[in-house]
């Protein structure tokens, strides 16, 4: 059995009618782990123990190194997660009590990231949050599990920080002959990495991370999420931290569901029937979830952007 769970999808009448169109949800925010990233890291660390690694090493403060973490004790296998001076203590705790030992190393995620790197021996397996095709392959299973049913998107609206989950989601519609669905890819201002490097014609670096939405904060996407705006219809949308704000704090009221900024820049096309959405009488959206945010989070944030 895989490690992740087959989630949810359901018709949402409260996003439907702010949306003016049939908007469905593909409940990743119910993973064991709290978000989509289990499918792609549990799918890695599962082919990792196949290879005889005796340990995995992380560089994610967030729901990659959660995942990692839920991965290796499932698996019986040690985890460090290596997180940044900037990585909230609920991401460290939630780290914690999966088992895995967290060393805080660095000022951005770079400097842990090369940290981690080092460590890696002939028995570690490294895990990458978002860069790597085990992952994407992993995500994949999300729509193998919708095509599983009588449901067709006209469109798939997701939030991209380093573009592991659209590489994915791509992944799994061309699989399953869906290839000309688009993908509405969804930002937050000060985080739109995806967004600036499809207006630049090239993949671009942001010079720093100025949104709230940490969860989406990849300076740079992977080369693989760029590369398929190439290959793959994908508009983009960018919205405010305010909006995204309001939309979490929305579906918390309409669907008893807590996500994070990052899941809200999605949520917020709907809810604000956003021009992306034009032309499209079937959205599904990806609640891609979150756990390192609380409600006293969101509304402390709420205040700040006021």
């Amino acid at each position: 059995m895989p490690l992740h769970i087959e989630t949810p999808l359901l018709a949402s009448f409260p996003l439907s009618q702010a949306a003016g169109r049939s908007v469905w949800l593909k409940l990743e925010a119910l993973q064991p782990s709290g978000s989509f990233k289990l499918r792609g890291i549990g799918a890695a660390c599962e082919e990792y123990a196949r290879r005889g690694k005796r340990r995995f090493v992380s560089s994610s403060g967030g729901n990659a190194g959660i995942a990692v973490a839920y991965a290796g004790r499932c698996l019986s296998i040690p985890v460090t997660v290596v997180v940044p001076e900037s990585t909230t203590e609920r991401a460290k705790d939630l780290i914690r009590q999966q088992g895995a030992e967290v060393i805080v190393h660095g000022a951005s995620w770079n400097e842990a990231n090369a940290l981690a790197l080092s460590m890696i021996g002939a028995a570690e397996a490294f895990l990458h949050p978002f860069d790597d095709p085990l992952l994407w392959s992993g995500h994949a299973t999300l729509v193998d599990e919708i095509a599983r049913t009588a449901f067709r998107p006209d469109a798939v609206v997701l939030s991209v920080g380093g573009g592991g989950l659209m590489s994915g989601v791509v992944e799994g519609l061309r699989r399953n002959q869906w290839g000309d669905v688009p993908v509405i890819a969804a930002e937050t201002r000060g985080a739109a990495s995806l967004a600036q490097s499809m207006h630049a014609g090239r993949r671009i670096t942001l010079e720093a991370i100025t949104s709230i939405a940490t969860s989406l904060g990849a300076k740079q996407v992977c080369e693989q999420a760029y590369a398929l705006t190439q290959r793959h219809p994908v508009r983009s949308a960018v919205v405010s931290d305010r909006a995204a704000l309001a939309a979490c704090e929305r579906f918390l009221d309409d669907h008893r569901i807590l996500v994070e900024p990052a899941c809200g820049a999605s949520l917020t096309l709907a809810y604000e029937r956003a021009a992306e959405l034009e032309g499209f009488d079937n959205v599904l959206v990806v609640v891609c979830g979150g756990v390192t945010a609380t409600i006293d989070n969101l509304r402390a944030w709420s205040q700040a952007c006021a």
